[in-house]
């Protein structure tokens, strides 16, 4: 290596033990996933690299800050990148990898000229497969140039990612320049980002700059559940962090219990009270379509679309596996041109396909198909989605498929909701019920008063009445399960179906929330008095106190209820007894 002479005259250890890495090409490829935090399929996976184990060169940022010294960055970059995509060609798997690369390398003409599809068959992949990321390490010198390479890059087809933005130099100015794939957030801002509300307003302000950009952003650093909630909740699509995954040696499935609980803060996002009526399976309106293999000629494609104008698609399926898919668009945008026919009719249609498409599980409800579906770019928008099952093909769905079910649902849930609190009502009540009751499983029904809601309602008014049933609902809400029910009885009457006998944690913390959000609905005289003054049924003016909740929990503890009126005329006695006790408490047997 030419560097080493340059450098031969620096003997202390810190260069010897670097060139000994670099001779020995001594550097080992680890891999981090990146998965989607609406349903927690993989996106694609970090290529991270270490030096010798156990040794002072282990450290990535020590090898690279030596290398700079030493004028051997560009070899050492890509030794990295070597070894990575060795690594990931030997474990024969068809994942997009996010590489490391700084600026300064990705701008030279060295890079341009080995980086070549050429470069990559010798690791048996595609330009689609790689998403460069660039990284913060260095300012870019010359945007222009830096611009056109970035162009080219798009052309061939890879993808762009801006690393440790909100850091360093990955500032607003490179972003808007290179108009990125996916914006990879700092994991400093990602830290406690549960507990500062300053870092939510930032990434609030990033989420809703993806949507007008057409790109995607990965939130670095995931270390607790409660930032993963964070997270979900404002929308970031992607993420990757030692509470998903550590990096590996060798590409490993996503645990079930993150996938799990990524599914659950969805559904509690999506359903602003935990209930969702929607909760179903896109196999409901999923078709089962021809498919064609991968050797098929492009020119056999030309004919199927010819004959059949109302086909907008086809999935290219080798031995159950989706390899890719045709759109007729996307078809005809190849072969448009001046020698695309010529070029491509009598090839694979392989050499054309996509092989970047949204894939879904045939058990993922409607709601989060529609919200990944709509995330996608505009040339892709509204391409159809296809379906699987256990990893193999099962069907697609049209975005027109799509619209109409969620029509017809949300028609049905409206007709099925309580306008105020948009909580089922009756009907869904008593089916949920009516399942409780015939499981064998635990339960507990809880049923929620509001004690003196008609007083208040007489002299506060029908709209601050309105905010106290909200504030209820809020409260239930807040400390229920999304694997539990919630309904809307009616007025102020609630009712929750708990999965466990184990209620009485629930019942205290919905009572505390509850009597926290009343006191917001009184005026501070009343507040002082401890009670309000109103006519009685009788005509009569009395002193009531100030609103407060009572609950009623059954459970199928020590006997089972033959019918859903059984169950509720256990709860009314109970609930009677509950309110003599005055003030907000809970009665549970």
């Amino acid at each position: 290596m030419e560097f080493l002479k340059d450098n031969s005259h620096r003997q202390n250890h810190e260069y010897e033990e670097f060139f000994k890495v670099m001779r020995t090409a001594n550097i080992k490829s680890v891999f981090q996933p990146i998965i989607s935090l609406t349903d927690g399929t993989v996106l694609g996976y970090e290529a991270l690299s270490r030096g010798p184990q156990n040794s002072y060169m282990q450290n990535p940022e020590i090898l690279l800050k030596v290398a700079e010294e030493c004028g051997a960055s560009w070899e050492l970059e890509e030794l990295f990148r070597s070894k990575a995509l060795e690594s990931i060609c030997n474990s024969k798997l068809n994942v997009k990898i996010f590489l490391n690369i700084n600026p300064a390398i990705f701008d030279s003409l060295k890079f341009k000229n080995l980086f070549t599809k050429e470069y990559l068959k010798k690791y048996n992949l595609k330009c689609e497969n790689i998403i460069f990321e660039i990284t913060e390490r260095d300012v870019i010198k010359n945007m222009n140039s830096f611009k056109e390479t970035i162009e080219y890059c798009k052309n061939q087809n890879y993808q762009i990612a801006i690393d440790d933005a909100g850091s360093g130099n990955s500032g607003l100015n490179r972003i808007c320049y290179i108009k990125p794939h996916y914006i990879k957030l700092d994991m400093e801002l990602i830290r406690g980002i549960d507990k500062c509300s300053t870092k939510q307003a930032i990434v609030k302000s990033m989420y809703e700059f993806s949507k007008l950009t057409d790109c995607n952003l990965i939130a670095e650093g995931i270390e607790t559940e409660d930032e993963l909630k964070a997270l979900v909740d404002i929308g970031v699509q992607f993420g990757q962090g030692y509470f998903i995954q550590r990096p590996e040696e060798c590409i490993i499935p996503i645990k079930d219990e993150v996938i799990d609980i990524i599914k659950k803060l969805n559904v509690k996002e999506n359903d602003q009270y935990g209930y969702n009526i929607a909760n179903v399976y896109i196999s409901s309106i999923s078709k089962k379509m021809e498919s064609l293999e991968s050797e098929l000629l492009v020119s056999e494609i030309d004919s199927r679309f010819k004959k059949d104008q109302g086909l907008l698609g086809i999935c290219v399926v080798d031995d159950g596996d989706v390899k890719g898919v045709v759109t007729r668009n996307s078809f005809y945008s190849k072969l448009g041109w001046q020698y695309g026919y010529s070029l491509y009719s009598s090839k694979a249609i392989s050499n054309i396909m996509n092989t970047s498409f949204l894939s879904v599980d045939y058990k993922m409800p409607i709601d989060m198909v529609i919200k990944l579906a709509m995330a996608r770019t505009n040339d892709t928008l509204y391409d159809f989605v296809t379906v699987t099952k256990d990893s193999k093909y099962y069907g697609i769905v049209t975005i027109k498929d799509l619209i109409e079910k969620t029509i017809e649902i949300e028609v049905d849930n409206a007709r099925h909701s309580n306008p105020l609190t948009g909580l089922p009502g009756n009907v869904i009540i008593e089916q949920n019920l009516e399942k409780c009751i015939s499981s064998k499983a635990e339960y507990c029904v809880l049923y929620f008063d509001i004690d003196n809601f008609k007083p208040y309602n007489d002299v506060y008014g029908f709209e601050n009445g309105d905010k106290i049933i909200k504030f209820l609902a809020k409260a239930i809400n807040s400390n229920i399960s999304c694997d539990d029910f919630i309904g809307h009885i009616g007025g102020d009457d609630f009712i929750a179906i708990v999965c466990s006998w184990d209620s009485d944690k629930i019942c205290q913390k919905i009572i505390n929330d509850f009597d926290s959000l009343a006191l917001e609905c009184y005026e501070e005289k009343d507040l002082k008095n401890e009670y309000i003054t109103a006519q009685n049924r009788h005509g009569i003016v009395e002193k009531f106190p100030l609103v407060s909740v009572s609950i009623a929990g059954v459970t199928n503890k020590k006997r089972e209820f033959a019918s859903i009126y059984a169950l509720a005329k256990e709860s009314s006695k109970l609930k009677k007894k509950c309110k003599q006790n005055g003030g907000s408490c809970y009665l549970i047997i």
